[in-house]
C-alpha cells in the first residue's frame, strides 16, 4: 500500500512563530509491481495460441483391385490442368482416347478470373451433368479431375480446391499429370506465345 510519511521534521527545535510542516512523500511501488505480474500471469493463462492453418484432405485408399477402384464416366468428367503463370487448362472427359485432341475445341485455356474463368466452366459442366440421370433415375454428379503441372504453384492448387468448395462439387480428385497432358499444355503455350 502507498503510504505517506507525515511525521514531519523540526522535532526538538524551538523556534518562535508558526512554521509549516514539511511532508515527505514516499510511495511504495510494491503493490503496483504485484499487480503487473498478476496481469501478465492472467493474460498468459487465458490467451489462446494461434492454431495452425491446415487443410484436411481425405485421400482414398491406394488399391490395385479393380473392384475397389471408383470408375468415372467419360461423360461426367471434367479434367482441369494447372499450368504456370496462373493459367488453367481444361477438357471434358478423361482423354483416354489418344485421338481426342484432333478436335480443335477439345483442349481449352482459361484463368481464375471471376468472369469467363474456370468457375464458369465448372458451373456449366455441373449443370449439364445434373440434367442426365443414372440407372437409378437419380441425377448424375460431375467429377472433376485436377492435375497440377510442374510449374503450377501451391496457391493455384489451393485456389482450385476453393473453387470446388464454392461450387459445391462433391466429387473431385487430384491425379498425377500425364505426359500427354504436359504435351498439350506445351503446345497450347507455344500457340499462344507463352514462354
Amino acid at each position: 500500500m502507498a503510504e505517506m510519511d507525515t511525521s514531519g521534521g523540526g522535532k526538538g527545535k524551538k523556534h518562535g512563530g508558526t512554521k509549516s510542516k514539511k511532508h515527505s512523500t514516499r510511495v511504495d511501488m510494491t503493490p503496483m509491481v504485484d499487480l503487473g505480474f498478476l496481469l501478465i500471469t492472467f493474460f498468459m493463462l487465458t490467451t489462446t495460441m494461434a492454431k495452425p492453418k491446415t487443410m484436411d484432405l481425405i485421400m482414398p485408399k491406394d488399391t490395385q483391385d479393380e473392384k475397389e477402384q471408383n470408375k468415372v464416366k467419360e461423360s461426367t468428367a471434367l479434367t482441369i490442368l494447372l499450368g504456370k503463370d496462373n493459367r488453367v487448362y481444361y477438357y471434358e472427359g478423361l482423354a483416354q482416347d489418344p485421338n481426342a485432341s484432333a478436335n480443335p475445341d477439345f483442349f481449352k485455356a482459361t484463368s481464375f478470373a471471376n468472369k469467363d474463368g474456370i468457375r464458369d466452366e465448372i458451373i456449366k459442366k455441373r449443370d449439364e451433368v445434373a440434367k442426365s440421370r443414372n440407372a437409378k433415375g437419380e441425377p448424375e454428379d460431375v467429377v472433376i479431375i485436377i492435375k497440377a503441372d510442374d510449374d503450377a504453384t501451391y496457391k493455384n492448387f489451393v485456389d482450385i480446391l476453393d473453387e470446388m468448395a464454392i461450387n459445391r462439387i462433391q466429387r473431385y480428385a487430384t491425379v498425377d499429370i500425364s505426359d500427354q497432358d504436359k504435351t498439350w499444355i506445351k503446345q497450347t503455350e507455344a500457340a499462344n506465345g507463352v514462354k
